[in-house]
C-alpha cells in the first residue's frame, strides 16, 4: 500500500516513514526541505534497506499538490506532518503559520476528496486543550482558546478535518501528541533543528556540547513542585509507531467514529528542572543553564492520560525519559562528531 507522509523528512515524520517501511508499506516522502535535508533519506535507507518515494514539494503550492495525486493515483492514506511548529515563532508571525499550517491542510483535503476512499493521519498537538483545567488530560478535555497562533491552528485543522470528514469518504485520525524527544537507537535519524532550537532537548543538548553557551529557563515561578514548566515528555520512536497502528486501524475499518482523537504522551508529567537533572546524569555533562522570565505562550503544566489510545490502539509509550534523553544525546554526538 502506498503511504504519503508529508514532512516525513522532519523529526517526527523520518521516524515515522523507518516504521511504515519495516511494517512494509510503500511510502511516498512530500518535504520542501525548509526545516529538514535531504540527507535524512541516506538514515532512513541504512535503518530499513530501503530508499522511499522523495518528492521535493511545497504544499502551500496548490498546483503542485493536484500533480502529485495524479501522478500517484493508488494512495491508499496519507500521514500528515508538514508544519511550522514553534510557539514563539507563531507569536511573532501568524502570518506564516496560517499559511504554512491550514492553507496546506486544505490543499490536501481538496485532493483527498476526489479519492474513493481514503485514510487520514494528522499530526495534531496537546496544545489545542491549552492549560486544561484538570491533569492528566483525557480526550474529553475541553478545547481551550488558543493561547499562541500555532495553537491555534491545530485548533483549526482539527476542525477542517472535522467538517471535511462528515461529507466525504475521508477517515481521520486526530493525534494530540505531548512532547516528543529523543532519536533513533540507530543514530541515523534524530533532531535536526535549523537555527537556534525551539525546544528543550535539542536545546540542552546543544549546550553540552558547546555549541550553545548557555539553556535558558523560561521561568521558576510556576505553580509546580520545582516551579518549573511540567510536561509530558515522549520518546520520538514510540510516538512514530502510534502513527503506524493508528493507519492501520483505519485501513483494516477498526474505527468506531469517522474521525478519531488520541492523546500521545507517556502519563507522567515532568518539570524542565528534572529534565535537565536528568540529562546530566544519562550524559555525565553538568549543564550551564540560567532562570529568565516567562515564555509569552507557555503554560504551567501538561501531561496526558493515555487510557484510550492504550486500550483502543492498543499502543503504550515504552521508553523511559532516561532512554530518551540518552538517545538524544548519542545523536548530538553524532552528528558533531
Amino acid at each position: 500500500m502506498k503511504i504519503v507522509v508529508t514532512g516525513g523528512l522532519g523529526f517526527i515524520g523520518s521516524h515515522t516513514v523507518v516504521e511504515l517501511q519495516n511494517e512494509g508499506f510503500e511510502v511516498i516522502v512530500i518535504d520542501n526541505l525548509s526545516n529538514s535535508s535531504e540527507r535524512v533519506l541516506d538514515g532512513i535507507y541504512a535503518i530499513t534497506g530501503k530508499m522511499p518515494i522523495f518528492e521535493k514539494i511545497d504544499l502551500r503550492d496548490k498546483a503542485s499538490v493536484q500533480n502529485i495525486f495524479k501522478k500517484y493515483n493508488d494512495i491508499s492514506g496519507v500521514i500528515h506532518f508538514a508544519a511550522s511548529k514553534a510557539v514563539g515563532e507563531s507569536v511573532e508571525n501568524p502570518l506564516l503559520y496560517y499559511e504554512n499550517n491550514i492553507n496546506t491542510l486544505v490543499y490536501l483535503l481538496q485532493e483527498l476528496e476526489k479519492l474513493p476512499i481514503v485514510s487520514f493521519i494528522f499530526s495534531s498537538s496537546c496544545t489545542v486543550y491549552g492549560q486544561a483545567e484538570k491533569m492528566p488530560i483525557t480526550e474529553n478535555a475541553s478545547v481551550q482558546p488558543a493561547m499562541s497562533p500555532y495553537g491555534n491552528t491545530k485548533q483549526i485543522g482539527e476542525e477542517i478535518i472535522a467538517d471535511v470528514a462528515k461529507v466525504s469518504n475521508i477517515n481521520a485520525v486526530l493525534l494530540r501528541y505531548f512532547n516528543p524527544i529523543g532519536a533513533h537507537p540507530s543514530t541515523e535519524i534524530g533532531e535536526l533543528p535549523i537555527g537556534v532550537p525551539q525546544n528543550l532537548v535539542p536545546f540542552i543538548t546543544q549546550t553540552a556540547i558547546g555549541l550553545r553557551e548557555q539553556l535558558s529557563v523560561y521561568g521558576d515561578d510556576y505553580a509546580t513542585p520545582d516551579g518549573t514548566a511540567v510536561r509530558d515528555y515522549i520518546h520520538v520512536v514510540d510516538l512514530a509507531k502510534a502513527h503506524v497502528m493508528a493507519l492501520q486501524r483505519l485501513l483494516k475499518k477498526q474505527n468506531i467514529e469517522k474521525v478519531e482523537t488520541f492523546n500521545l504522551g507517556t502519563g507522567t508529567g515532568t518539570s524542565v528542572l528534572q529534565v535537565i537533572t536528568t540529562f546530566e546524569k544519562v550524559s555525565n555533562q553538568k549543564l550551564n543553564y540560567k532562570i529568565v522570565g516567562r515564555r509569552e505562550g507557555d503554560i504551567t503544566s501538561a501531561y496526558a492520560n493515555t487510557d484510550k489510545a492504550n486500550k483502543v490502539l492498543g499502543w503504550k509509550a515504552q521508553s523511559s525519559l532516561e532512554e530518551a534523553l540518552a538517545s538524544a544525546w548519542k545523536w548530538e554526538q553524532k552528528i558533531r562528531s
